[in-house]
């Protein structure tokens, strides 16, 4: 199941995966327009910027700026319900929606699969799969009653709380959501 998910991702198509958190739909960052059709399949208004999935530190460190502050939250928390939002590398210039360009937010789940499709893909766009402003389903089929998306990687009931979100600026960490995490 998992090279079906690979080829999907390279042709450009949105996919559901298994989460530590919960279900998501996600892209392969590198293919352009991808992102354009994760927001029209989730009905998410396109300036709710979308976070970015890797497989570990480093690849992050690909795609953002990573400070003291940010690699000490990213060794207690990774992998993990922690989305850290930190400013964008130059060059990654993927188009995730949003008010601020300027910033990525970036998290390594603990979960194999989306791990996984991040190591043979690269960074995947994901969020919640649901549709905008409803309750994320937790099993793989309720997310293809509500989505109709075709490629789904089936990891059995996800009913976790959605990852906390924090951006850190110097040596301020902000909360921007509450989620699985509690710092």
């Amino acid at each position: 199941m998992l090279d079906e998910a690979v080829e999907a991702l390279l042709r450009g198509e949105v996919i559901v995966v298994p989460t530590d958190t919960v279900y998501g739909v996600a892209v392969a960052a590198s293919v352009p327009g991808a992102t354009a059709r994760l927001f029209e399949v989730k009905a998410r208004p396109t300036d709710v910027a979308l976070p970015v999935l890797v497989t570990d530190e480093a690849q992050a460190r690909e795609i953002v700026e990573v400070s003291p502050v940010a690699a000490d939250l990213m060794a207690a928390h990774w992998p993990g319900g922690l989305t850290i939002v930190l400013p964008r590398r130059a060059g990654f210039d993927v188009d995730l929606g949003g008010t601020d360009r300027s910033t990525v937010g970036v998290r390594v789940p603990d979960h194999d699969v989306p791990r996984e499709l991040a190591r043979r893909v690269g960074p995947l766009v994901t969020t919640s799969a649901n549709l905008h402003g409803r309750p994320t389903p937790a099993t793989a089929a309720q997310v293809q009653a509500e989505l109709g998306v075709e490629v789904i990687v089936d990891g059995g009931a996800c009913a976790g709380a959605p990852s906390t979100v924090v951006r850190v600026v110097g040596d301020v960490v902000e909360v921007l959501r509450q989620g699985s995490i509690h710092l």
